[in-house]
């Protein structure tokens, strides 16, 4: 009877489902419980993390470029990273380790972090925390002091018309002058126009342009060099008075000197390297080139021409006379000299004079190339970028700021700069040589009657700018 009994309970399986059910209820619990701690465990990790970035983040602030003192660095660091990682949670709140590595100009941050994370249920892994650990690294470099030259075009091109508005305005404006000036859009510069004195009569397109508040090229690019050195510029450094300069150096903590240069055929000093602040009054001796009159911008000692045809653009001299007075550049740091760059701002179209033998103009140029006098010819080509070259070998970068060739339709242009110029002042030669001739990601183009104050403004926030970023 018991034996039965005894078999009738081990073959029956009404009860299974139960039985399983209570079997299988402890590893479920276990493993419930494990998943919450490591999920929990996770988001604290996620929140240290962030906790990380911005340690990291606020050791690389400019501010704190500027910081020798390794310690101080860590301290801030230490700080920030404490302020945030005070979470419920943890067993404590964690004391990060951190490196500072300085390299030059760059450094580099690296916050890591352990902490423990309580666990709901020790008992599962036998343990009362879950250790998290995890690391930030930020990279940054300190804003270098720099020395800026401004190399301004002032050639007779440069007073070009600022915008059709103003183009018009010429044209009307000079619909009564002599033949030699009539009708045209350029304020050329003559002392004696009509190769006679001046007179009520006899006015050069630079007299009538003024009388008729004209603005010409030449004043745009005024206009943005005093934007860069003068102001006014809203700066949001507060107390900071000047113009770009001014503000982005008080900005970096960095110290900004400035030289101003002007060419056409020769290179013109107008202010050496200085302040920014004391450059800026030199501004106003910016002036367009003056040449004695049509087909005559140089005299000989005797009062007449050396030269019997109009020439008064030489890039490449502009830019191989400044870079002979330039230093060698260093890397800029409070301890080294400063960095060096160039501003270039030009319409790219070399107006020169050249030996008839032996002398090199661009294969592309009309040819024959116009006389001026028995020995020499006049060469009208893009900018031959050997030089930029030899410049940028010195480690010095160039900005280049083009203010376009405006695509006319005399016979003069026509036959002469349009096949350097097509199939747009922005694509052709003239705007490929320049932008090869830039250091990279600094050039840039504006069109007729575009803010030059704007892009000059823009390109050099742009070589002063410093920014942090994330590693890992």
């Amino acid at each position: 009877m018991l034996r039965r009994a005894v078999l009738c309970f081990a073959t029956d399986r009404k009860a299974n489902v139960a039985i399983i059910f209570a079997l299988t209820m402890v590893p479920i619990i276990f493993l419930l419980g494990m998943t919450l701690d490591y999920t929990l465990a996770l988001r604290k990790r996620e929140q240290l993390n962030a906790a990380a970035d911005a340690a990291a983040i606020a050791a690389v602030r400019p501010a704190m470029l500027t910081q020798t003192d390794s310690e101080v660095v860590k301290a801030t660091a230490k700080a920030v990273f404490a302020a945030k990682a005070n979470l419920p949670g943890l067993a404590a709140t964690p004391t990060p380790t951190v490196t500072v590595t300085d390299s030059g100009l760059a450094r580099t941050i690296t916050v890591s972090y352990t902490a423990e994370s309580v666990n709901n249920f020790p008992g599962v892994l036998g343990k009362q925390t879950w250790q998290v650990v995890g690391s930030s690294t930020a990279k940054a470099s300190s804003a270098p002091n720099m020395n800026f030259y401004l190399l301004l075009d002032d050639s007779p091109s440069m007073a070009l018309t600022a915008t059709q508005g103003d183009i018009d305005k010429m044209i009307l404006a000079t619909q009564s002058q002599p033949t030699y000036a009539r009708n045209c859009a350029f304020a050329c510069h003559e002392a004696h126009p009509n190769n006679a004195a001046p007179s009520s009569t006899n006015k050069d397109n630079l007299t009538v342009a003024r009388a008729n508040n004209v603005t010409l090229r030449i004043d745009l690019v005024t206009n943005a060099v005093k934007q860069l050195m003068v102001g006014p510029w809203t700066c949001p450094q507060s107390g900071t008075s000047g113009g770009v300069m001014q503000c982005m150096s008080a900005l970096n903590n960095t110290t900004y000197k400035a030289a101003i240069y002007t060419f056409d055929y020769a290179l013109n000093t107008i202010q050496t390297l200085t302040t920014p602040t004391t450059a800026g009054t030199k501004i106003g001796n910016i002036q367009l080139l003056t040449v004695d009159h049509q087909n005559c911008p140089v005299l000989n000692g005797s009062g007449g021409c050396i030269y019997t045809t109009d020439y008064g653009t030489d890039i490449s001299k502009g830019l191989t006379d400044l870079n002979t007075s330039m230093p060698d550049p260093g890397d800029g740091s409070a301890t080294g000299t400063p960095q060096e760059v160039i501003f270039l701002v030009t319409d790219g179209v070399e107006d020169k004079l050249i030996p008839k033998s032996g002398g090199s103009c661009d294969i592309n140029a009309t040819y024959p190339l116009p006389s001026a006098n028995s020995t020499t010819a006049r060469c009208q080509q893009p900018l031959n970028t050997a030089i930029c070259d030899t410049i940028k070998k010195r480690n010095i970068r160039i900005a280049i700021l083009y203010t376009e060739y405006l695509q006319l339709s005399d016979g003069w242009y026509t036959s002469r700069i349009s096949q350097f110029n097509n199939p747009s002042s922005s694509t052709g030669t003239i705007a490929q040589r320049l932008q090869s001739c830039a250091s990279p990601g600094l050039y840039a183009n504006v069109q007729n009657g575009g803010d030059i104050s704007k892009a000059l403004t823009d390109l050099f926030i742009k070589v002063a700018s410093s920014t942090a970023s994330l590693v890992q």
